[in-house]
């Protein structure tokens, strides 16, 4: 004889409601871990293990992620994000070494390598930066007030970035952070009379550097000429040590070449054939 809904809870109710109870500790006692999280497994308030820890020399698929077991109710899962996290600094003005406000927007990347650390000191990664936040904006200003504006459109600014860095990651690493790298969108100068102003010293700048090359250059230009005089003056004395007839007809038809070759042909000199001037014309019976 079939027993009607009723009469079976009734005759069954504590295998029931033991059946079910045993489903929902089965299903609290599981807990899914994804490869892009680790989890930290909290105790009564005490952190006892962690799941899927982030370490660096782990390939993927090889980090402990997937099912995992929990005491039920007793234990408590804190997730953690695993991947690079963005932090995003509002737009400051920052004083330079050369007195130039200037209105720099920066960001940083990090990630979690500690998760003990960070929930037992930030709790979750929103609060890591809200922490970070400030001290990035700290030492955006000690480093960029080290410098001048025109330092960072050199390579300069990749060492001024590093050093930011670096001040930044040693602040993180008390919330188990990482800093991995630190970058300035835009630095520049506020609109109105401090930009044009900077325009105008860094042209002048310019010119005064313009200057100091064509001077250096033509000073370098008349070394050269004078070495190279001073070598053909001692070429030519060379000359008229091994052969003075030689040297005296050479230097005669450059003379004659400079005295005879110019001029439009409208000119007409007169001299004697006994001039001293025109000897070499005459031969060697002087």
């Amino acid at each position: 004889m079939a027993l009607n809904p009723e009469e079976l809870w009734h005759r069954y109710k504590l295998i029931i409601i033991g059946l079910v109870l045993a489903v929902i500790v089965a299903l609290a006692s599981v807990v899914v871990v994804p490869e892009s999280q680790q989890a930290v497994i909290v105790r009564t308030g005490e952190p006892v293990r962690v799941v899927n820890r982030f370490r660096p020399d782990r390939d993927f698929g090889q980090t402990g992620a997937g099912m995992i077991a929990r005491i039920p109710f007793l234990e408590q899962v804190v997730r953690i994000d695993r991947r690079v996290l963005d932090l995003d600094m509002e737009r400051q003005q920052v004083l330079s070494n050369d007195q130039q406000r200037l209105d720099v927007d920066a960001y940083a990347r990090f990630r979690i390598i500690d998760p003990v650390r960070m929930v037992q000191t930030a709790g979750t990664e929103e609060w890591v930066a809200e922490q970070l936040k400030p001290i990035l904006t700290s030492v955006l200003r000690q480093e960029l007030g080290r410098r001048e504006f025109s330092s960072l459109l050199t390579a300069e600014r990749g060492d001024a970035m590093e050093n930011i860095r670096a001040g930044l990651d040693r602040q993180a690493r008390q919330y188990g952070a990482q800093v991995i790298d630190v970058r300035i969108k835009r630095a520049d100068l506020p609109d109105g009379t401090p930009l044009e102003s900077a325009f105008t010293r860094m042209q002048t700048d310019r010119e005064q550097e313009a200057a100091t090359i064509r001077a250096q250059g033509r000073k370098n230009a008349q070394i050269i000429r004078a070495e190279a005089e001073a070598q053909a003056a001692n070429t030519y004395a060379k000359a008229f040590g091994k052969d003075p007839d030689f040297y005296d007809f050479y230097r005669a038809m450059q003379s004659y070449d400079a005295t005879f070759s110019t001029g439009n042909g409208e000119s007409s000199i007169i001299m004697s054939p006994d001039n001293e001037y025109l000897r070499q014309f005459r031969g060697r019976s002087r």
